[in-house]
């Protein structure tokens, strides 16, 4: 059976993640859209929920850091959206989400697939030295808001998906040997270990040490001790061992002079 002939499960997610019964505000289930995360801006400015997730079979316009194509197959991933409008958090730690989504990533997989992941700083998740899930966080207009994005590979994928930088393969929970592969199962786990795990951020009003988040990231993360170059926006590369993080979530760099350099942002590539 073909991957389009199992198509998420709508009424299921629905009736198990919104409320009363779940999390979630809203979830709606489309068959194709251009990105799930443009969507999601746009219903924003028009007054949707917090906790409002969109899901699609198929996006003709994914994207990921620094407006990367993310590349998504028709009914081969889960590709998801979650609206958050976090009363209380000062506007500084709203970029932690995406540590927060890492995580929820992290148990999802190992909880519904039975696969072992890893993190590469901020939040792609690896299996192995390829990449199966990336996070694209965007803030809302006007600080109303923040969206976001989660693409995960469930099903093999296409021979023509580039790699990332550094050259990082791309990789799908099936490719990974997975237990399970329905995407709907895989995308309840996923909200649900994502509403949990942003449910504790939120109530440490986006203190990621307080939440007990950042230790728990630290243990998922496999940058930290690790050789790596950051591919920073502006251009210019940062050479060191990733020796910590800070609170925020940041990356401290050690360069070879014992130079620390904290990052909030930027592409790391780890060195063998």
């Amino acid at each position: 059976m073909s991957s389009e002939d199992r198509p998420l499960r709508a009424e299921e997610l629905q009736k198990a993640l919104v409320a009363p019964f779940g999390p979630f505000a809203a979830l709606d289930v489309v068959s194709s859209t251009g990105s799930t995360n443009a969507d999601l801006i746009a219903a924003a400015a028009g007054g949707a929920a917090d906790r409002t997730v969109l899901i699609a079979e198929r996006q003709t316009a994914g994207r990921g850091r620094r407006s990367r194509e993310w590349v998504s197959p028709p009914a081969a991933g889960v590709y998801l959206s979650v609206l958050l409008r976090p009363d209380g958090v000062p506007a500084a730690r709203l970029g932690s989400l995406a540590v927060v989504a890492g995580l929820a990533l992290v148990r999802a997989v190992r909880e519904a697939a039975g696969v072992e992941a890893v993190l590469k700083w901020p939040n792609d998740l690896l299996i192995g030295d390829a990449k199966c899930a990336g996070v694209l966080s965007e803030a809302v207009a006007g600080g109303s808001g923040v969206v976001v994005g989660i693409g995960l590979n469930v099903d093999p994928l296409p021979v023509e998906v580039p790699a990332g930088p550094g050259g990082l393969a791309a990789t799908s929970l099936a490719e990974a040997g997975a237990a399970v592969t329905d995407r709907t199962e895989i995308a309840g786990v996923l909200l649900i270990a994502f509403a949990t795990l942003e449910s504790a951020w939120r109530a440490s009003a986006g203190d990621l040490d307080a939440s007990g988040l950042l230790g728990a990231y630290r243990e998922a993360c496999a940058t930290l001790g690790r050789e790596v170059v950051v591919e920073l926006a502006d251009g210019s590369d940062l050479h060191g061992v990733a020796t910590g993080l800070e609170a925020g979530g940041e990356l401290v760099i050690t360069g070879a002079d014992g130079t620390e350099t904290a990052v909030s942002a930027g592409d790391v590539v780890h060195l063998r």
